[in-house]
């Protein structure tokens, strides 16, 4: 059975990312087509050695850096061409999120090889939920993104009906692929690793930060963790790098002050020691696909507060592995982290709730999935 993956594009290695490394080490021999690669980006990094095909646009100069967003319409085009070598293939599983990265499948009869569509969301852009770059915020890309939009929209339904079948990575995206593709999806959570060490007894000795990890984009309620921090005088700590063209990273330390400390891209096995020696890690984007960084913390045993939206509320267990909160402001944090320092969150129970995101639970699904679909 010749297997292929096709994901968006290598850039940042994110969520995402780590679904295509997994799926990659389950199929050693399959080849990644995506439609660019960002030189010495983190995902080049952990890609090396994997065989990759790009497309026409990562020969386009400066498109990885400065086109790839302005240029999105461009996205049919990347994968009508990518698609025309996926036909000697007998599965092609794509990683979809918000480049429409689908439509590969035979379904409805056609010829080609049979699609199984490991789906993040729909593209968040397309379908009126917050992005992490506001790109929008000028009124003539504003008219742009809409009729643009509008063209894109009826792809991705199209796109999205040759996909024989799709894996949703959280019980909130699969309601989403209902509402926008009316298709049905299964959910297979996406795999939680980090390095084994930490999870280990005695546990790691808990220091006096709050920790969170994120791409610095909007969105993603660092604003937020930094206003609370500032104002009752928490110490912060901020694992991630900037991505796209904005400002964001230089707007937020002007807000943070000595309150936050960023720490930019770090090794896993650093990564696991933050967490673990945290003493809550916040997890504040409004509408999350499905989070794995809360699922991360908590395999680390740290307790997590998280705003009561989208997939945090698959993974955190309200008063037992963490605080999930309503109002989405410095004070309904203040008052989030207030009750969570009064819980005994005990890091067993964390990592018991882990336990149900790891590596081997997903392999086992997509196996399970490929199998019992391509028979």
């Amino acid at each position: 059975m010749k297997v292929v993956l096709v994901h968006d594009y290598l850039s940042e290695f994110g969520g995402a990312e780590r679904v295509l490394w997994e799926l990659s080490q389950m199929f050693e021999k399959a080849v990644i087509y995506t439609a660019f690669v960002k030189k010495d980006s983190p995902a080049q990094q952990r890609f090396e050695g994997k065989k990759i095909v790009t497309s026409w646009v990562d020969k386009v100069p400066g498109f990885s850096r400065w086109w790839y967003s302005p240029l999105r319409f461009l996205a049919p085009f990347i994968w009508q061409g990518t698609g025309k070598k996926l036909k000697d293939y007998d599965v092609v599983i794509s990683s979809a999120s918000w480049y429409i990265t689908k439509g590969f499948g035979n379904r409805g009869g056609g010829k080609g090889p049979i699609e199984i569509c490991y789906c993040h969301t729909p593209p968040r852009w397309l379908y009126g939920y917050r992005t992490s770059i506001n790109w929008q915020r000028f009124w003539i890309v504003r008219i742009y993104g809409q009729i643009v939009g509008h063209f894109l929209r009826i792809y991705d339904f199209k796109a999205a009906q040759k996909v024989n079948w799709f894996a949703a990575n959280s019980e909130e995206v699969r309601k989403r692929i209902k509402k926008f593709y009316r298709r049905e999806a299964e959910v297979i959570y996406p795999p939680v690793w980090l390095p084994q060490t930490v999870k280990a007894s005695p546990p790691i000795r808990k220091k006096d930060y709050y920790l969170t990890v994120s791409r610095i984009v909007g969105g993603k309620g660092l604003e937020l963790a930094i206003k609370a921090a500032v104002k009752k005088g928490w110490r912060l700590k901020v694992v991630g790098v900037s991505a796209g063209v904005g400002q964001e990273l230089k707007k937020l330390k002007k807000v943070a002050g000595n309150k936050a400390e960023f720490l930019g891209e770090v090794d896993d096995g650093q990564l696991s020691r933050l967490y673990a020696e945290a003493k809550g890690f916040l997890a504040l984007a409004e509408q999350e696909d499905f989070g794995m960084t809360l699922v991360e913390a908590m395999l680390n045993g740290t307790g997590v507060v998280a705003f009561n939206g989208g997939g945090h509320k698959e993974s955190v267990v309200d008063g037992k592995t963490g605080v999930l909160f309503n109002d989405y402001s410095v004070e309904g944090l203040i008052k989030a982290v207030q009750r969570f320092e009064k819980l005994k969150v005990k890091p067993q129970e964390c990592q018991k709730q882990a336990a149900k995101f790891t590596k081997e639970q997903f392999r086992e699904k997509i196996k399970k999935l490929v199998l019992d679909k391509v028979r």
